[in-house]
């Protein structure tokens, strides 16, 4: 997709109601959105897909959701209160703020080399918890969805009596101060992310990563991504972060290049050593940071030797916000239809569709065919197939090129053969081929749940 392609889908993610410039009618506030009616509905589509294939077809993950708001001994613990930081410089010039990293010693405003020293900027958001502001009353919004799946490990074991291997999964909204958000919604200050950490035994680590590898790549494809704008690339031992043994990047090709969607890492016992209390029982990686305020160990026994251990994990981490751009890239596409004609299309899979069918009446101010609309529409929403819209414009064309620019896989019009003639038919037209067929009403709730299975 060209630049002034990706400009265009911004502006139909405005135009159509999927995303909005947060605080639009103040001008805005730098890296932050908020989805529309059609986005929230997209939105929750990759959601419910990610959360179907890790948890409801699968028997060896549960599920979490946690708080917001965090411990600050968490992330001392976890590193990020020490850690968790990007390089910053400031032009001298212009006064403009970037990562060191991403400008290549000249501000991309201005020009200038004159740069103030890189130094670090902790990203993440700080708050106070009660009514006295205080070191002592400090906690964070959490940059990350992980921490609350380590700290409630041994919760969750304790609740549903699991063995290894097993998983705790989470969908959640993480929070950090990006110094320079960019690329609309692919790098924000809020976001969601899809994590699930898969904890293991250890010395079967590895053999987890390349399934977990495979698994994500498969879900990848399946939510349409095509394979040339789709990479997998392994880190080398230099690019690692600190606590991890191996981690994988899946990456999209964006319109600025390949960029990561998700990571699917190796982070060894790191996390839960660092939040198990009485390390020197175990036999911890090096870099675990020692903890005397844990009141809990975070391990299981091993069955066939009864001793304690701290398992390894597995974490495959999706961000929500990526993906959704991934797939609202992937799926845009310009047609020229011939003679002068042309029309956008989103060509989402059906199981993502903001909207599953669109009714649309021939004629608006016919009372007999908006009652019939109406009927329609109620009987369609109780097959449970997702959101069904009535079309009321009174343009059948327009109606279509609409439903096509939203992703609408099937628009439904009632006209008046569909109140005058038995047995009652209506017609069915296909987004992607614009193909039309007759079907009885009769017919179309075994048509529609089969469709969209």
């Amino acid at each position: 997709m060209p630049a002034t392609q990706m400009e265009q889908l911004v502006s139909l993610c405005k135009r159509r109601g999927f995303i909005f410039q947060n605080s639009d009618i103040y001008g805005g506030l730098q890296g932050l959105y908020d989805y529309g009616p059609l986005g929230v509905e997209l939105k929750n589509n990759i959601k419910a897909a990610w959360w179907r294939s890790m948890v409801y077809e699968r028997d060896d993950i549960e599920g979490l959701d946690s708080a917001i708001l965090t411990n600050r001994k968490v992330l001392h613990y976890s590193g990020h209160e020490d850690t968790f930081s990007d390089p910053m410089v400031d032009c001298k010039k212009c006064k403009g703020r970037f990562r060191a990293d991403q400008i290549g010693g000249v501000c991309p405003n201005c020009g200038s080399t004159d740069l103030t020293e890189p130094r670090p900027f902790n990203l993440m958001f700080k708050t106070t918890v009660g009514p006295v502001v205080n070191d002592d009353n400090i906690a964070y919004l959490r940059p990350e969805t992980a921490q609350a799946i380590f700290t409630q490990f041994k919760n969750v074991i304790d609740s549903t009596s699991r063995k290894l291997p097993f998983g705790i999964a989470q969908i959640g909204k993480s929070f950090r101060n990006e110094i320079t958000p960019k690329n609309f919604i692919f790098r924000v200050r809020e976001f969601e992310q899809a994590e699930m950490e898969f904890f293991v035994k250890p010395g079967e680590d590895e053999p987890w990563h390349e399934y977990w590898k495979q698994q994500r790549i498969n879900w990848w494809l399946d939510q349409g991504l095509s394979k040339e704008n789709f990479r997998v690339y392994d880190q080398k031992p230099d690019e690692l972060a600190h606590y991890a043994k191996a981690c994988t990047d899946i990456e999209y090709k964006f319109v600025w290049g390949f960029d990561e969607l998700e990571g699917i890492a190796n982070r060894r016992d790191y996390d839960l050593g660092n939040h198990t209390k009485n390390q020197e029982e175990f036999n911890l990686e090096a870099h675990c940071h020692e903890n005397k305020e844990s009141t809990t160990k975070l391990c299981v026994r091993d069955e066939e030797t009864n001793k304690l251990y701290v398992p390894f994990v597995i974490e495959p981490s999706m961000g929500v916000d990526r993906a959704t751009l991934a797939i609202l890239t992937e799926a845009y596409t310009e047609e020229d239809l011939g003679e002068g004609n042309s029309r956008i299309v989103l060509k989402l899979k059906k199981h993502l569709a903001p909207i599953k069918i669109a009714i649309v009446p021939l004629k608006k101010n016919s009372a007999e065919i908006m009652n019939k609309c109406h009927e329609l529409k109620k009987q369609l929403m109780k097959l449970g197939i997702g959101r069904v819209a009535l079309e009321n414009t009174g343009n059948i064309g327009k109606a279509y090129r609409r439903h096509d620019e939203i992703g609408t896989p099937l628009c439904l019009t009632v006209d008046f053969e569909t109140i005058e003639q038995q047995p009652e038919t209506v017609t069915l037209r296909d987004r992607d081929t614009m193909q039309q067929i007759r079907i009885a009403t009769a017919d179309l709730p075994a048509y529609l749940r089969e469709y969209f299975a």
